[in-house]
Formats: structure tokens, sequence, C-alpha cells
């Protein structure tokens, strides 16, 4: 019994300790999410081009294998409150059934980087189908109590898949409908989409990306859904599209005195 008491105390300290230390963090990492098919070196052209405008955030890349098994590289420097930290998938495959294994994944990979790392605190980023991988974490796996995640951006992301009418909601949209109330309420919702042409983005149809708003509006905090156009804003060039950038500094990075701000050309939003 006083064997068992000991260790029973130990524990009870040590748990206290990991958790004083996850509340008094300052560590607020941006996480990166990237679309099917795409690998943890996506964003390596937009991380060079915002680590060139200011402020250079640390790069640390985890990559989920199917068996859950993790594989880190980069590092997170001592002073670095704001790192960059992008989360791929060994299986990156597309389709609805897929993606349900990879938002499996990546609560995996976010319990492991608190246990590193001890961070609450934290915003995100999701390219295409990593914006619906966020969004079912958010209503599947994410716990207020665990996390706060602040601001959400997707770029591009099909919440309809390739259907280009609102009217006919694939089985994916209306389980993210369905569950949306397990969305967190302080959350700042920012859904990018690109168009050519006013329909699509050669890609994915601009419906399909304003089917959000069935998602999130009335959900979350703010829900602002934002377009973007011409030659640049194609579906695989979003991340590089200066628009985008200029967003991604203003909505989620501090950009510090003295810092470039990239000057936007045409954006129109509206916020609901």
């Amino acid at each position: 019994m006083i064997v068992s008491g000991y260790f029973g105390r130990e524990w009870v300290i040590s748990t206290n300790n990991k958790q004083a230390k996850i509340q008094n963090s300052h560590l607020k990492p941006i996480i990166f999410i990237p679309g099917s098919s795409a690998t943890i070196d996506r964003f390596d052209s937009l991380i060079s081009t915002l680590n060139s405008k200011g402020t250079k955030h640390s790069v640390l890349k985890v990559q989920v294998n199917t068996d859950g098994h993790l594989t880190y590289s980069g590092r997170i420097r001592a002073n670095d409150q704001q790192p960059f930290i992008i989360i791929g998938f060994q299986n990156n495959n597309d389709g609805y059934s897929n993606i349900k294994k990879q938002y499996n994944w990546l609560n995996i990979a976010m319990n492991s980087l608190q246990a590193r790392y001890h961070f609450r605190n934290f915003q995100a980023i999701g390219h295409s189908n990593g914006g619906l991988i966020w969004t079912g974490y958010l209503e599947n796996d994410y716990s207020e109590d665990q996390f706060h995640m602040s601001v959400l951006m997707t770029l591009g992301t099909p919440y309809n898949f390739s259907e280009a009418s609102q009217t006919r909601p694939t089985v994916m949209l209306k389980d993210y409908m369905e569950s949306k109330n397990n969305l967190p309420n302080s959350l700042s919702v920012y859904s990018v989409a690109g168009t050519e042409d006013y329909t699509d983005d050669g890609v994915v149809p601009v419906q399909s990306v304003t089917a959000g708003k069935y998602i999130f509006q009335n959900q979350v905090k703010t829900y602002t859904q934002i377009t973007v156009s011409g030659s640049d804003a194609e579906h695989s060039s979003l991340p590089e599209n200066s628009e985008v950038i200029t967003l991604i500094q203003e909505y989620l990075l501090s950009v510090p005195k003295g810092g470039e701000k990239i000057v936007p050309k045409k954006i129109t939003s509206d916020i609901n």
C-alpha cells in the first residue's frame, strides 16, 4: 500500500507538471496539412516566401505512417514562439474513406506534438483536402480541454468534393453538417477559393469551396469566405499565390515592425 501510494503520488505530480507546462507555454505554432498526393515538402515555397518577409520561423515536419509511427525532421528553435509545423501522411490518397483515416492519424500526431513541445494554442492551414482533414479532426477528435485552435485557414478545400451544385450535397458534406455542433465556437475560419473563370480553380468548383458555409456558419466565432482570382489562382498554385500569402500574414502571422507585407491585388470576401 505504501509503495502503491508513492507511485500514485509521483504520477499525479508528473501529470500536474506536464499540464502546468502546457498551460504556461507561449508556443503557438502554425500547423499545415497538404492536400491529397502531396508530401510534407508541399509548403516549402510558401514557407520560404514568408520567412523572407520578416521573422524567420523554424520548420518541423512530421510524417504519420500507416502504422501510426511518426517520422520527425527539422526542429523548433528554443526562442521561436510561432514555428511552422507540417503534418503529412504516408497514405496521402484521395477519397472520403481515406480522409477519415487521415484525421485520425492527425490526432495521433497532435497528441505526440503536445507531449514533446507542451503547447496548447495553435493555428492551422489546410490546402485542398488538408482542409477536410482539419474539419474532420475538429468534429471528431479535437478537445477544447486539450487544445485551443484560434484560426483555421483552408485553401481551395472541396467541402462538396467535385460537385458543383450545393443542392446536391455529397455524403461527406452531409456528415460534416451533421457533426458541426462539435466545432469549437471560439474558432475563426477563413475559407479561400481560387478562380480562373469564376466557376472553378481548374480542379475544385467554387461552389464546392463555398459549401463550407453549411458547416461553419453560425457554429464558429467567425466564418469568412474569400475569393482570389487571376492566372495564379489555379488550385495547385494557391499556397504560393501572393494574395493568399497576404492573407496568411494578416490573419495568422504577427508581422514585426519593419517587416515587409506583400501588397495584394484584388480580394473579395464575405463575412458571416
